[in-house]
């Protein structure tokens, strides 16, 4: 059931955040199209997204459209400074806040009402410091359950104020279109309009039988029950990533081992990094591989004992995705690699181990050969840190094709913030 009461859950998110910082740095940048990127679009303001330019768009297709869009390359730098700021703002109202990415956040303002006002009243308050003290536009969301303040704040872009009361939730929902619940991205849209169903309301009236059986269980069970605003979920301030993961959209490739090598090294290096400079290791790792026609097969592996070594990770990638190829031989194209790496645990110590002989020793840490592989890592992350990440790194991974987007980007995109 949602949590009684009124609506006290805000969901903060910074309106067009890459390109809004853009144009605070660059005054003469304020009122024009910007993109973010070089070759790819990274981020658009929305003077660009009216125009119909949108991130992950090529630069080419984005000057068609837009002649006169102005692209930049990124202040990666400024982006987490800034962001930082306005979680700042935020704890100034509730201790409770709930950071999810680098733009976004959700807060619990129970019981704070007495020191600052009314829900509504503490949202308009931090849209007016956000814009005051930081120069950022700042969309507030107001409702009684998670999933359904996150709905209000896109309801309120760019640079709004929406509040869901409890009675008024059910009426809000049903003319939403489905995009909005949280979990449906393009394939499930794309199923759910193949049986008819384009608004929250729709999905709603479905029965649950019915819905698990075109989504499965697990998948329309959770967007049932948001569609109708079912949502448990609390405000977590702090909470540990339960996995660390990247992905890769290919396009449409043959799916050869050499292309599997090229990119599952390059998602190995990111995923592994990330979890060396957490501190970490894993003993679960998933590769996901989606095919031509949307469809997507996952292969995991669970180790007797966690790893964070690159070349370890790739190994174990490249199997666990050509064992999914060969599950699926009619299969030849490949759209996108996914690698992730779950069951954590703290990681800042390597201990050795006697060579017993066993199968799975190369895969072990504290081997001779797993040893090695773990200074090697350590050897480049220290090269990365003072240099640079270009300054050194695996052959196969330097020299790649892969990885148009700067690492910097990704690492702010992709930060282990989301539930």
């Amino acid at each position: 059931m949602p949590p009684a009461g009124g609506a006290t859950i805000l969901h903060a998110d910074l309106d067009a955040f890459y390109a809004s910082v853009e144009q605070l740095l660059d005054p003469r940048l304020r009122g024009r199209p910007v993109a973010v990127g070089v070759g790819v679009v990274l981020a658009a303001s929305y003077e660009a997204k009216s125009l119909g330019v949108r991130a992950g768009m090529s630069g080419w297709r984005a000057r068609q459209l837009c002649p006169e869009v102005r692209f930049v390359g990124g202040h990666f730098r400024d982006y987490q400074r800034l962001g930082d700021q306005v979680i700042g703002v935020l704890r100034d109202f509730t201790p409770l806040v709930e950071r999810i990415s680098i733009d976004e956040a959700f807060l619990d303002v129970a019981g704070t009402e007495h020191l600052f006002g009314s829900p509504p009243d503490i949202a308009a308050a931090i849209r007016r410091r956000v814009r005051a003290e930081i120069g950022l536009p700042v969309s507030v969301g107001v409702a009684r359950t998670k999933h359904l303040a996150k709905i209000a704040s896109q309801a309120a872009k760019p640079d709004g104020l929406v509040v869901v009361e409890p009675h008024q939730e059910l009426e809000f929902l049903r003319p939403l279109p489905v995009s909005l619940v949280w979990g449906v991205g393009p394939v499930t849209q794309a199923r759910l309009a193949g049986a008819g169903i384009r608004t929250i309301g729709e999905l709603a009236a479905i029965p649950n039988p019915v819905l698990k059986g075109l989504l499965g269980e697990a998948a329309g069970g959770k967007l049932g029950a948001l569609a109708t605003n079912l949502d448990p979920r609390r405000v977590e301030t702090s909470r540990r990533a339960g996995s660390v993961g990247a992905q890769y959209a290919l396009g449409r490739r043959q799916a050869t081992l050499d292309v599997l090598r090229s990119a599952l090294g390059y998602l190995a290096d990111r995923v592994a990094g990330r979890l060396r400079k957490a501190g970490s290791a894993g003993r679960t790792i998933t590769v996901r591989v989606r095919f031509n026609d949307l469809r997507s097969v996952t292969r995991s592996v669970t180790l007797p004992v966690p790893i964070s070594a690159t070349l370890t990770l790739t190994e174990i990638a490249i199997e666990l995705a050509s064992s999914a190829l060969t599950d699926h031989p009619g299969e030849r194209e490949i759209t996108l690699l996914a690698v992730s790496v779950s069951q954590l645990v703290d990681e800042f110590v390597l201990q050795l181990e006697l060579p017993l002989g066993l199968d799975d020793d190369r895969h072990r840490p504290g081997t001779a050969a797993g040893s090695a592989r773990w200074a090697l890592d350590r050897a480049l992350d220290a090269i990365r840190a003072r240099f640079g990440r270009d300054a050194a790194g695996y052959a196969r991974v330097m020299l790649s094709e892969l990885g148009g987007v700067p690492e910097e980007f990704r690492e702010l995109a992709e930060h282990d913030h989301r539930p």
